[in-house]
């Protein structure tokens, strides 16, 4: 018996899968929003504890008659080795549970799988962790695309060094960042790293080298990629990667340009540590491009040497900033603080620690540098609101994102140190106050070549606003891909 034809005003329905991480779920989450706000239906997959910010985030958008939804499935994480609780890399203490945690995500395969036999959408969109994805969906002859949360540079830049391994010919027991760089081939632009930002060089166990090839063929045999940023960002990328790697690939971002309300901007991801309006209130008493930014994201932790260092080098600028600390061990919350930081920076230095509503803060028009672990949804969210960055990779895409930054778009100055950490920062050279003061006073300064970089900055901002609008290439190319996806439900 043949199977009903599909009519032609059938509603397509897309699975949304994002890897249990704040910083992948929060552009996934936009992502669904994205999609119901074309028509589609929108389902977002994710477990019982992360289900509950989730559901708030689209609570809006339910109201308003869109058609999104949470689906809840178990995370087996104890039987996979986790402590009780554990459903959010955030939560991981220890380099030790990774794997750990990485099992528990593999054991959702089969429930997921009774989804799709249940409910059959038209498409799945997976976050780049769930590898077994392409399997799963191909077992119903459904299309897969994995999303991204990074750009074309990087993923670009990725597979080349995948291709052709460059660093396999340096020897590790250079101390010498010179003499451990390397060029990264193939690429539009010349391109060097050093071995000690490469975290399949820097991890002693085959764990990440494991998964970065599991990845690699997921994305090959799944339909295509979804790529949260805009053409006129990196064109030599997004046509290197789609023609000379040869991948089928949609860019359709700045994502977070989504959220145009203040509500939306306010609670995306969780609720945040401190009341908005207090911040806004406090960021409105400020001149215009006078206020750093400093935040390390969700998962990134600083030890409290550092701590220290970055406490006395913001004070010693004279700049007013807002910090958002997040530190290894809550029970030291206030060791790594000089005696007194906190009095004497009153009125110009505003510390939030856990989360901060950092797209409001971002958009105001009193902040003019950002401090960043370079996260690719804090750089996109700084491209996107005009304000230029000093970098702080720590691991996995953020060197890329740092070199991407300061040399490819030149929106930005680095800092940080140049090793790869994660959990473990003890090995990690320290940034001394001084330099930290003389960085964050050379962008937030009135010299020539500062002004340069945050003109820049606004005219990137403006090309970002532009794509997502309709006519806009993000906006086209997320309409391409809906037509191949109506067309495809027929075939």
């Amino acid at each position: 018996m043949a199977p009903a034809a599909i009519p032609d005003n059938h509603q397509l329905h897309v699975f949304l899968f994002p890897v249990m991480a704040q910083s992948l779920m929060i552009p996934m989450v936009d992502v669904a929003r994205l999609f119901a706000a074309r028509g589609l239906k929108s389902t977002i997959i994710t477990t019982p504890l992360n289900a509950m910010n989730v559901s708030k985030s689209v609570e809006r958008d339910r109201l308003s008659g869109l058609n999104i939804n949470v689906q809840i499935i178990p995370f087996p994480g104890v039987e996979a080795g986790l402590p009780e609780g554990i459903e959010c890399l955030n939560e991981i203490t220890s380099p030790e549970m990774m794997p750990k945690f990485f099992k528990a995500m593999d054991m959702v395969q089969e429930p997921f799988e009774k989804l799709l036999e249940q409910h059959r959408p038209d498409f799945v969109v997976a976050g780049m962790f769930l590898t077994w994805a392409t399997e799963s969906t191909a077992k119903f002859g459904i299309p897969r695309f994995v999303f991204h949360a990074a750009n074309f540079f990087y993923l670009s830049a990725k597979e080349s060094l995948r291709l052709h391994k460059p660093y396999e010919t340096i020897s590790t027991d250079h101390t010498d960042e010179n003499s451990s760089s390397f060029v990264i081939p193939g690429l539009p632009d010349k391109i060097e790293m050093s071995t000690a930002q490469i975290p399949s060089h820097s991890e002693s166990s085959n764990f990440v080298v494991e998964m970065q090839k599991k990845i690699s063929e997921s994305e090959v045999n799944s339909y295509g990629i979804l790529v949260n940023s805009f053409y006129e960002l990196e064109p030599a990328y997004a046509e290197h990667y789609k023609t000379v790697l040869g991948r089928k690939a949609w860019h359709i971002g700045p994502i977070s340009l989504l959220n145009e309300h203040a509500a939306d901007k306010a609670q995306r991801g969780k609720k945040s540590a401190i009341d908005e309006h207090y911040v806004l209130k406090w960021l409105d008493s400020k001149e215009p491009n006078s206020v750093l930014y400093v935040s390390f994201g969700s998962v990134s932790r600083v030890n409290d040497n550092q701590l220290l260092e970055l406490a006395m080098g913001l004070e010693s600028s004279g700049c007013s900033f807002i910090w958002v600390v997040r530190q290894i061990k809550k029970d030291d919350e206030e060791r790594f603080l000089p005696t007194g930081f906190e009095e004497r920076v009153k009125g110009r230095g505003l510390i939030i620690r856990d989360w901060a509503p950092q797209l409001l803060i971002l958009d105001h028009q009193a902040v003019g540098g950002f401090m960043t672990h370079c996260g690719w949804n804090s750089v996109l969210e700084s491209i996107s609101a005009g304000v230029p960055m000093i970098t702080w990779p720590m691991f996995a895409d953020q060197f890329y994102n740092d070199i991407f930054i300061t040399q490819v778009i030149k929106m930005g100055t680095p800092l940080g140190p140049k090793e790869h950490n994660w959990l473990d920062s003890k090995n990690v050279s320290l940034v001394k106050n001084d330099k930290i003061e003389m960085v964050v006073s050379w962008l937030m300064g009135d010299g020539e070549e500062a002004k340069n970089m945050r003109k820049r900055a606004k005219e990137i901002s403006e090309m970002a606003k532009k794509s997502v609008e309709e006519g806009g290439s993000s906006y086209a190319d997320l309409t391409s891909l809906i037509e191949e996806m109506r067309i495809y439900t027929k075939k």
